[in-house]
């Protein structure tokens, strides 16, 4: 299958999710809404809990590739790291996956796909990678941490201790979680927070 049409056959589960609980939601309805056969449905994903972990995999590489762009903003340090902060709080507001696969929290109208790979005899490589381990909530925190440490320690950026630059990421991802667990008041609430725990630092 293309990938493209592996993309809207994703694209109506999310959907469907949307609009009852996962538990309702039936592979023929998810099929016919991406113009697809049943079984074109069944041989891409295997099943329904294939499905799944293919949707929230897709999830936490979308939430992932969003904080690698938040990273990429023009600013110093502290900048980037409001930028990756507000970008976990939007994302988490918006998609229930993220929010779930950030907080650990799945409620009854969300799939709830084991973290641990399943046996998987997938022809389909991006099935067969759905199917190994997904990201638990510690495991997203210390992937953007480490991807913030690279970009912002990385050539040509200010001179900064490795411990103290690696401390401010994970504070920085941490406190977006917080957010998201227990909104602030304003739209302003999780930049402020994280610009009030970060020291200036030299532009990057």
């Amino acid at each position: 299958m293309m990938p493209a049409a592996r993309e809207s056959l994703l694209d109506a589960a999310f959907e469907a999710l949307s609009l009852r609980p996962w538990s309702a939601v039936r592979m023929v309805d998810v099929a016919a809404s991406a113009g697809v056969s049943r079984q074109t449905l069944y041989n891409e994903f295997g099943s329904k809990e294939g499905l799944a972990r293919a949707l929230v995999r897709r999830e936490a590489d979308g939430y992932l590739a969003g904080a690698e762009r938040a990273l990429a903003t023009h600013g110093d340090a502290r900048d980037r790291l409001t930028a990756t902060a507000e970008w976990t709080a939007s994302a988490a507001r918006d998609n229930p996956l993220v929010r779930a696969l950030l907080t650990g929290c799945w409620s009854e109208r969300l799939p709830s796909p084991t973290l641990s790979a399943v046996p998987s005899s997938s022809a389909v490589p991006a099935q067969r990678r759905a199917d190994g381990p997904l990201p638990s909530p510690g495991d997203l925190v210390t992937a953007v941490r480490d991807r913030a440490v690279a970009v912002l320690g990385g050539p040509g950026a200010a001179r900064a201790d490795s411990a103290d630059l690696t401390r401010a990421c994970e504070l920085a991802v941490r406190l977006a979680l917080s957010c998201v667990a227990a909104p602030p008041p304003g739209e302003a609430g999780v930049a402020d927070l994280v610009r009030s725990a970060l020291p200036r630092a030299g532009n990057t």
